[in-house]
């Protein structure tokens, strides 16, 4: 909790985050950060994490966080929002596509975990000249 805390409200923030308030009680939470799109020459919104209390859901939160999303989407000059969903996730892609997301397909996603990142920077690139 406190390595969150950091990354998300200290000095050098890597991502935000927007709280769903019910009252003065959290039912949700968007954490959310800037990519960049060569094809589009403009930034996108990355939603890493979009989460609602289970017992508050149905209510309305998911959807006021995304709205409030796209409006900053739209501020901030971004061109798309992206995100991801477990493919078992069918509540959620159908939340998603109900809002007009379009799943893509066509892509394949890549991750190295620390392990692989430490691996993969501990090697040489390979000398061109």
């Amino acid at each position: 909790e406190e390595q969150l805390v950091d990354v998300l409200f200290g000095e050098r923030p890597a991502a935000e985050v927007l709280l769903a308030l019910e009252g003065e009680s959290p039912a949700g939470f968007a954490v959310f950060f800037h990519n960049f799109s060569t094809w589009l020459g403009r930034p996108g919104l990355y939603l890493e994490d979009l989460f609602v209390k289970p017992e508050k859901r149905g209510k309305g939160y998911g959807r006021a966080l995304l709205v409030e999303l796209a409006k900053i989407a739209r501020d901030r000059g971004c061109g798309r929002m992206e995100w991801a969903v477990l493919n078992w996730n069918e509540p959620a892609i159908k939340f998603y596509r109900a809002l007009g997301a379009k799943p893509m397909d066509e892509w394949t996603v890549f991750r190295l975990t620390r392990e692989g990142i430490e691996r993969l920077a501990a090697t040489q690139p390979i000398d061109q000249r």
